[in-house]
């Protein structure tokens, strides 16, 4: 599987998710949500930022099944999803990952078919820190 590449301001994200925690930054002035992390908020332009942990409960928003040609790593499993989930606690925050049936599981690991938009899920970290998503 191909790793994260880590910039200085998703750094902490995937700090977090090594631990086993969902967390997102946030503006430290006006209090808003923002993903992907960056410096500088684009609701009130402040540089002040902190990192707020989610509950990890969310929603299918949306979700694709990657067809051919594939990175080798990912053909191998195919046909898998890829989802969009909302965060139950920032509904404008949707992060990108695979339901799978359980954490660390093969991406095929739920079938096409199975994925619906607004299923419940619920965050599940890889042994590597990588979020998943798992119906809950």
């Amino acid at each position: 599987m191909l790793s994260p590449v880590i910039d200085p301001e998703g750094a902490p994200f995937w700090r977090y998710a090594a631990q086993g925690e969902l967390r997102v930054q946030a503006c430290a002035d006006c209090g808003e949500p923002r993903f992907p992390p960056r410096p500088c908020c684009p609701h009130c332009q402040s540089f002040a930022a902190e990192w707020r942990r989610m509950s990890g409960h969310g929603r299918i928003w949306s979700y694709v099944v990657p067809h051919p040609p594939l990175l080798p790593d990912y053909a191998e499993q195919a046909p898998y999803n890829v989802v969009l989930v909302e965060l139950a606690e920032a509904p404008r925050i949707r992060l990108v990952g695979n339901l799978v049936a359980r954490a660390g599981a093969r991406l095929d690991s739920i079938p096409p078919d199975r994925v619906r938009i607004g299923a419940k899920v619920r965050v599940v970290f890889t042994d590597d820190g990588v979020p998943q998503w798992v119906y809950g």
